[in-house]
């Protein structure tokens, strides 16, 4: 499944290609660019702190750490395709490029038991890659453990649990790609955290914790009725579709003003505010949404500039910071 979808793909294209899908399909592995793209603004975070110091970062240790993030993301991503496709949630789905999962397993049932793998395995890689890092650094374990720990326990729960829980399910995305994240990351990579670097990557991380956010919930429109009949509980269901657009642009409001709040506050170069060069398309999104929320073909377009503003967002104040320190 593409995460830029050619035109007007509903379901008929999308149950053709899951027939064509491969054993890994249920990764979802076009989606976990959001991992990539949220660990570079935490990475290039963490690597202008090191340079106050006179530190010089560890990219191996960086890219071991963007490795268990990306195996917690694995993880969850098949779990959830398991649990959906046993719960019979898929086979009701009208499913898009952004949502309703990758339709594998309902072309292919027989790779059930591999999603089931592939997810225990991710989380488990993530858990390993965690339990080195404690054994590395063993001054960090009260700031390391408890983001780790609460990362995994927030992957595994997410699909079972939290999605009973509109305002949780809501934050649930932007705390694993935002504050756990990156204050897991800072402390990784700058051995602890003292209080100028915990103000710094706790500000920071507000920023994908919006974006993170705001992607999840416009994925949550075209799937209300199919997760009504699931017994999941999300907020565009709660609120009513057409009236959960604030909370779409309140959570890109949060994002943006954490960028503007780190360059000013925390005083990161200023060139991270390359970031802000997507408002507009978020602008774009949220009068998008507001105006066809209840017709997903003419969402569609919205739900793709929801995935370009998650990506671009963080990766464009990345370089800003690298280039401007």
């Amino acid at each position: 499944m593409s995460i830029f979808p050619a035109p007007d793909p509903l379901e008929p294209q999308a149950a053709r290609a899951a027939t064509r899908a491969p054993w890994w399909g249920p990764a979802r592995p076009s989606f976990l660019l959001l991992t990539l793209a949220c660990m570079a603004w935490a990475v290039a975070c963490c690597g202008w702190l090191a340079r106050q110091h006179g530190q010089v970062l560890d990219w191996a240790a960086a890219a071991l750490a963007t490795l268990g993030a990306l195996a917690a993301h694995l993880g969850s991503n098949a779990l959830n395709e398991y649990a959906d496709f046993r719960s019979g949630l898929d086979a009701q789905t009208q499913r898009t490029p952004f949502s309703g999962g990758s339709g594998v397993l309902p072309a292919r049932p027989a790779l059930a038991n591999v999603a089931l793998g592939m997810g225990v395995a991710g989380l488990a890689l993530s858990a390993t890659t965690g339990v080195y890092f404690l054994w590395r650094h063993a001054a960090a374990w009260p700031v390391l453990l408890p983001p780790g720990l609460a990362g995994l326990v927030l992957a595994a729960a997410y699909t079972p649990w939290v999605t009973r829980h509109p305002w949780l399910c809501l934050n649930a995305p932007g705390l694993g790609f935002g504050p756990l994240m990156a204050l897991g990351t800072a402390a990784v990579l700058l051995g602890g955290l003292t209080a100028q670097s915990a103000a710094t990557m706790g500000l920071a991380a507000l920023l994908p914790f919006g974006l993170a956010n705001a992607l999840l919930l416009l994925n949550q429109y075209p799937d209300v009725e199919a997760d009504r009949r699931a017994g999941r509980r999300t907020l565009p269901m709660v609120l009513g579709k057409e009236r959960a657009w604030p909370v779409l642009a309140a959570q890109y409001l949060l994002a943006y003003g954490a960028l503007l709040a780190t360059v000013v506050a925390r005083d990161v170069p200023h060139s991270a505010l390359l970031g802000l060069l997507t408002f507009p398309l978020a602008v774009k999104t949220v009068h998008c949404a507001a105006r066809h929320a209840n017709d997903t073909p003419a969402l569609l377009p919205a739900m793709r500039w929801n995935v370009l503003v998650s990506l671009a967002t963080p990766v464009l104040a990345a370089a800003g910071v690298v280039g401007g320190a």
